[in-house]
């Protein structure tokens, strides 16, 4: 009995090589960088609202991307796999949310105009919106395949999830830095309506890929 239990804290003690960590991390940044419903999302709040009314947003992302690596390293993730008609309607759940969402840029009106008619998303909608985003359940799968052995401790899957939650933020936060940096050029209405309509097409253009997603 006493084997198998070495063999798990080999295997354990291997995941948390400054090697390992580093593949984590480059893996977090290729993949958290990448135009995808978040970032896309991130850049038309940074154009509409500011990088300060857009830091919830962004806390929710990186914050709740992290609680669901943890999740998912302790097995959610089967659970998806086992029942694919929960898998399906989540993403359904998904596409539909997007798709409001991509209305309410492509609407949203400039200051010039008034008070817009559409508020920042929050700290905890941006949490929960990585639960119906296919893209980040692919990452976190990811992330928990490639990183954590069989059996990983409690301990472990939170350092893995931690990792990526640390690297997600910055590369998140550049799409909002750069959204509230371009806005100054963006005070003519007609501009921002034309970068609103942009933005709104390429956040629908995500659907495809999220809704041919697998586990």
């Amino acid at each position: 009995m006493d084997e198998p239990q070495n063999h798990t804290a080999e295997c354990a003690v291997v995941a948390v090589t400054p090697e390992t960590l580093a593949a984590l991390a480059l893996y977090a940044l290729t993949t958290s960088i990448t135009p995808g419903p978040n970032n896309l999302m991130l850049l038309a709040s940074g154009v509409n609202f500011g990088l300060r009314r857009t830091l919830p947003h962004l806390a929710g992302i990186s914050i709740g991307f992290g609680v669901m690596v943890f999740c998912v390293g302790l097995g959610l993730a089967q659970i998806f796999a086992a029942y694919a008609p929960l898998y399906t309607g989540m993403r359904i759940a998904g596409a539909a949310y997007l798709i409001w969402l991509a209305w309410q840029i492509a609407t949203a009106a400039a200051p010039a105009e008034g008070e817009s008619r559409s508020r920042p998303m929050g700290f905890l909608g941006a949490a929960a919106f990585q639960w119906v985003n296919p893209k980040a359940w692919v990452m976190a799968v990811g992330a928990s395949a490639n990183y954590l052995p069989a059996d990983s401790s409690i301990a472990l899957v939170a350092v893995v999830a931690a990792t990526y939650a640390l690297v997600n933020a910055p590369c998140v936060a550049l799409w909002a830095v750069f959204g509230s940096a371009v806005s100054g050029w963006l005070r003519n209405s007609r501009n921002r309506r034309i970068v609103n309509l942009l933005m709104a097409g390429l956040l629908l253009a995500t659907l495809y890929p999220m809704l041919t997603a697998r586990l």
